[in-house]
């Protein structure tokens, strides 16, 4: 039977070749690492199995866990960059919703400020999307 060093120098280098083929944002990486780590426990003297897994889960966790603050998702600088044009099919109540036609479809739309009142047939911004309810603002408004 196979060393536990071997195994464990297999399963490290599977791992990290899975990255290459299946681009996990690293996860498979930061698990195979874990891997050579325990192997190179494994020869030095950690010889139970059950520890050996034990300090592989929690190697590749705590990797894993503390690679996140290093890739951080960038955050728009507006609300409005993406921003597209939809017309109210209905009237939208202050703080309340109506319709709009959305790249021919009709959606439920909310005005952002929920203090104005958006009038049927009126050229409005989509914001954002909350679920299935999109966040307009009137056009009008805007431009001015």
């Amino acid at each position: 039977m196979p060393s536990y060093t071997l195994i464990w120098l297999l399963a490290g280098s599977a791992l990290c070749l899975t990255e290459l083929f299946l681009p996990s944002a690293f996860v498979t990486f930061l698990m195979g690492m874990s891997a050579f780590v325990v192997a190179l426990l494994s020869r030095v003297g950690l010889v139970s199995l059950w520890l050996q897994v034990v300090v592989w889960l929690l190697l590749s966790t705590l990797l894993v866990a503390g690679s996140r603050r290093f890739v951080q998702r960038r955050r728009r600088s507006s609300k409005i960059q993406d921003a597209t044009i939809a017309e109210t099919l209905t009237e939208i109540l202050p703080g309340r919703t109506g319709r709009v036609l959305y790249e021919g479809n009709s959606w439920q739309a909310r005005c952002d400020d929920e203090n104005l009142s958006v009038a049927p047939d009126q050229r409005v911004y989509v914001v954002r999307r909350e679920g299935t309810t999109l966040i307009v603002m009137p056009e009008n408004l805007l431009n001015s």
